[in-house]
């Protein structure tokens, strides 16, 4: 039950990482309109952010592409775009996200220019999915990093 060919599960790994990043993007977005945060800060915060956690993500998204290219023409789980250790990860994330937001453990400034770094990271990494889902296997090279995903 619940299963679906393997090569489908690249487009659910697009539209959970491409709404979780719309989502993580929006979130920044609003603190950024809140006019707290100084704007030298969104222009130096927001591109460093991005650029970490884009060669994090690119990577990543490499790894569970060829981990599911992997799987062939079978059917596989719907959930397994993730690994378990990419399910702990991404609870960890999350958890410590809301706690730190819900807590107001950090400042709005700086849920501005990380937010909306990490979403436009995460949103791409969503788009990379979809790019391996419609080169069918074929290498994929990141033009920003020059990582390619085919090993």
């Amino acid at each position: 039950m619940f299963k679906v060919r393997a090569k489908y599960l690249l487009l659910i790994a697009c539209a959970v990482w491409l709404l979780a990043g719309l989502n993580i993007f929006r979130l920044g977005l609003l603190a950024c309109l809140e006019g707290q945060t100084p704007w030298w800060v969104l222009l130096i915060g927001i591109p460093a952010v991005f650029i970490v956690f884009h060669m994090m993500f690119s990577k990543l998204v490499g790894k569970h592409s060829r981990r599911i290219d992997s799987y062939g023409e079978n059917r596989t789980h719907v959930l397994k775009f993730f690994d378990l250790k990419g399910y702990l990860i991404m609870i960890v994330m999350m958890g410590g996200g809301i706690a730190l937001r819900s807590f107001h453990i950090v400042p709005t400034w700086f849920v501005a220019f990380f937010y909306t770094g990490l979403g436009a990271a995460l949103s791409l990494a969503g788009i990379g999915f979809l790019i391996h889902y419609m080169k069918k296997g074929a290498p994929v090279r990141c033009p920003v990093s020059k990582h390619s995903s085919a090993a």
